[in-house]
């Protein structure tokens, strides 16, 4: 019998992936040609999951929909040996509904003496690290413990998804397609190892922009694929987003959600407000001239840095604060929408603004195979199993960094 992973006639033929990771890979193929006895102890299975921000991105590249954009960048990377490639979609629906409910929780524990709100959003890895390693407290507390998408996706892969596949985490090598070099940092963190048998959840991060020059510079021949899912030989066949306007719209699911839990009120669509600047937005509600809920987006640095001094001061009005480290959001990312001298490309960014609004938005409780998560692989929505996989704790600046840590 032929082997199913290898090309080349030797089976552990070994190819340098990324050099911040200084990681090596089996690669996966189709078959020995001389009919050697294959040694699978060599193999590892190659998994890809694709940031929703980075497809905008590919579709404005390629003049393709964000479906085929999604499809192409499929097949191309299949072509490569790829044997999985997967959303990053639903890991973000974790990130969100868990959010939601430390939102509620936090909401209601408040109180002068033991102050636990604003709450401020724990996906961005940028800002994350900067909190950690510049700000520590009294910032730090106000942090989400929700893990961030891509620490979810990890553990969804390396412990959900291998126990379906019958595989040791360690015999997965899982790469994140990304908009921005940040999640690279994140990658290293400590944090990232699942609980299942010490294995990183994301071995490897591959910018858009990285990827695209990978895309540009193939002579191979690429033929369209559908996205992979979790469960078996279902597919992806379309494309969805949740409700931001270039992020995965923290703000506005968990406001909707703290309405209606705290307040009994259904917000239909959210209205923002431009304050100091365009990466500077307010939402509240409002009842009898009471305000109920004062959320706020803080994109780039210098409103963190806003936000940051005022919640020192003691003056911060806000109950929650959607904060990215980038201006413009996720789309902005500089792994992708950037021109060769390092500026931002106005022009192909309105073009990914434009095509990521069309794609539809879907809430994440909605989602069945969420649920069906919840129950299968974390015992339900309020076991311990959602603490460990779900959630995190922050280090202070005094933590020792990784010696491949950027210094702040």
């Amino acid at each position: 019998m032929k082997c199913e992973h290898c090309t080349r006639k030797e089976c552990s033929k070994k190819t340098k992936t990324d050099d911040q990771e200084n990681a090596s890979v089996d690669v996966p193929s189709p078959a020995h040609e001389n009919g050697e006895k294959c040694d699978t102890s060599k193999h590892k299975v190659l998994a890809v999951s694709v940031c929703p921000q980075s497809l905008p991105y590919f579709a404005a590249k390629f003049s393709l929909s964000v479906t085929d954009a999604s499809r192409r960048l499929c097949g191309f990377l299949k072509s490569l040996g790829v044997h999985y490639v997967f959303d990053t979609t639903i890991a973000a629906d974790f990130s969100i509904l868990e959010s939601q409910k430390e939102f509620v929780r936090r909401f209601r524990q408040h109180n002068e003496e033991e102050p636990t709100l604003p709450m401020l959003t724990s996906a961005c890895p940028g800002w994350v690290r900067y909190a950690e390693r510049v700000l520590g407290h009294p910032v730090t507390p106000h942090l989400c413990t929700a893990k961030s998408p891509q620490q979810i996706m990890g553990s969804l892969v390396k412990d959900y998804f291998a126990r379906r596949q019958n595989l040791s985490p360690d015999k997965i090598f899982h790469v994140i397609v990304a908009p921005c070099y940040d999640k690279k940092l994140e990658a290293l963190q400590e944090d990232v190892l699942t609980a299942s048998r010490g294995s990183r959840g994301t071995d490897c991060v591959l910018t858009s922009g990285e990827i695209t020059q990978m895309m540009e510079q193939s002579d191979l021949s690429v033929r369209d694929a559908a996205l992979d899912t979790l469960f078996g030989d279902m597919k992806e066949e379309e494309v969805r987003r949740h409700d931001g306007a270039s992020s995965d719209g923290y703000l506005a699911h968990i406001f909707r959600h703290a309405a209606k839990e705290l307040f009994n009120e259904d917000v239909g669509e959210v209205t923002y407000r431009t304050l100091r600047n365009k990466d500077f937005q307010e939402v509240t509600l409002e009842k009898s001239g009471e305000v109920l809920l004062r959320f706020a987006a803080a994109y780039g640095f210098r409103n963190i840095q806003n936000v940051v001094l005022k919640l020192k001061k003691g003056k911060f009005p806000y109950h929650f604060v959607e904060v990215l480290a980038c201006a413009g959001g996720c789309l902005n990312g500089r792994g992708q929408a950037q021109t060769e001298d390092g500026c931002v490309d106005k022009a192909l960014l309105q073009k990914m603004k434009g095509i990521y609004t069309d794609i539809p938005v879907r809430l994440p409780e909605t989602s069945s195979h969420v649920q069906e998560l919840y129950q299968e692989w974390l015992d339900g929505t309020d076991s311990p199993r959602v603490q460990e996989a779900l959630h995190t704790a922050y280090q202070g600046p005094g933590h020792p960094a990784n010696s491949r840590d950027i210094k702040w």
